[in-house]
């Protein structure tokens, strides 16, 4: 098995203000000064999260995050107390997870803050599912949930996070991973048309999409280690449509194009390859790539392009059962027709429609069952 990299602390360090950031700030603050308590109009809210900067810093994503997510902060929720939730099913599970977060507060607060912030951040998600039976709790939901709960506050957060539950995380929250599993697939539709060379490299290396999973769930919050990278994403995503996370991912390959071209064309290379994200990503310049890149590839031709992906691998493994079963039927010995049946009623059974593509639900699996593992390392102090 190699070895699990420890995830470091989110580096929270403040750089000085650009001239960009300046600008941006003074544009923002100007606006809400204009406008009647506060509130700008969602088109206007837009352009300003998806453009350069972002909201700048987190006094203005304090005002502004909770208008992106239609949260009205006149009209908010008590939160109920921990004891309330302690017999939820997932408590145990969420309680684990949340004291694995360590790594996503500020260093240096005091015990009996982080304490609290801890205490918080069960409640918030806890109540989201309590409130909705039929989403399920994944891990890495909390590590979107603890960035909310540090800008914006225990209230304001969950508000938020009961709205993203609902929309931009509801393929997530779903009984099973099939939704999940075919929106990251839409990555090579795009990888394709823009770059056919990297496509058919990553394709023959068979590295799946393992490696964009946690990526997909977190908004990029458990893998990046700048806190201002993250905020600034999060900024991105919550003025975007759901499936905005794939064209960040597809930007990102683009962008590392010759690098992932240089590494051995295997599984275990490439993934180790993209599973680590650099810290030096130039993300302003990768957010302007997922715009076009949107911009110019509608879902509908994306979509057209997976479900032929779909079908070609469908094909391929029918004629892989085919191959298995003639070679049984080669075998000499006992095997008796019923025998020859079974293997193909068998083999007939994993690649039906719910599965839709072995590999990838295969991927996928292994994606979970990596998440999850880690994070029982991380728990066990295991670099």
């Amino acid at each position: 098995m190699s070895k699990v990299r420890y995830q470091r602390p989110l580096n929270f360090e403040k750089s000085p203000e650009t001239d960009g950031e300046l600008r941006k700030r003074q544009e923002i603050e100007r606006l809400i000064e204009q406008s009647v308590d506060q509130h700008l109009a969602l088109d206007v809210l837009v352009k300003l999260s998806v453009t350069p900067h972002g909201l700048v810093n987190d006094h203005l994503r304090r005002i502004l995050w909770p208008q992106l997510a239609g949260v009205d902060v006149n009209i908010l929720e008590q939160a109920p107390a921990l004891d309330k939730l302690q017999h939820h099913p997932e408590y145990n599970q969420v309680v684990l997870d949340v004291n694995r977060s360590l790594k996503r507060f500020p260093p240096g607060i005091p015990y009996e803050q982080r304490i609290a912030l801890q205490d918080q951040l069960t409640v918030l998600i806890l109540r989201v599912i309590h409130k909705y039976p039929n989403l399920r709790y994944y891990q890495g939901y909390h590590d979107v949930a603890v960035t909310f709960l540090l800008v914006v506050g225990e209230e304001i957060a969950y508000a938020i996070m009961e709205h993203l539950s609902k929309t931009h995380f509801s393929e997530c929250m779903q009984e099973t991973m099939e939704a999940t599993q075919r929106r990251l697939m839409f990555i090579w539709p795009v990888i394709k048309f823009e770059n056919p060379e990297l496509y058919k490299f990553l394709q023959r290396s068979t590295v799946g999409t393992l490696f964009a999973l946690p990526w997909y769930l977190t908004w990029f919050g458990h893998s990046l280690n700048s806190y201002k990278a993250v905020v600034r994403l999060y900024d991105y995503f919550l003025a975007s449509p759901i499936y905005t996370p794939i064209f960040v991912t597809a930007a990102i390959l683009l962008y590392r194009s010759n690098e992932i071209l240089k590494e051995d064309c295997d599984m275990a290379s490439v993934h180790c390859l993209l599973s680590t994200l650099p810290e030096d990503l130039p993300f302003e310049e990768l957010l302007k790539t997922s715009n076009k890149l949107m911009n110019k590839y509608s879902l509908t031709v994306v979509e057209q392009d997976v479900e032929k992906l779909i079908y070609q691998e469908k094909k391929q493994r029918t004629a892989e059962e085919n191959m298995v079963i003639e070679r049984r039927r080669k075998i000499p010995g006992p095997a008796t027709a019923n025998q020859i049946s079974s293997i193909s009623q068998l083999l007939t059974n994993m690649f039906t429609s719910k599965s839709v593509i072995f590999t990838t639900a295969i991927s996928i699996v292994v994606g979970v069952c990596a998440y999850y593992y880690k994070n029982q390392y991380l728990a066990a102090g295991i670099s």
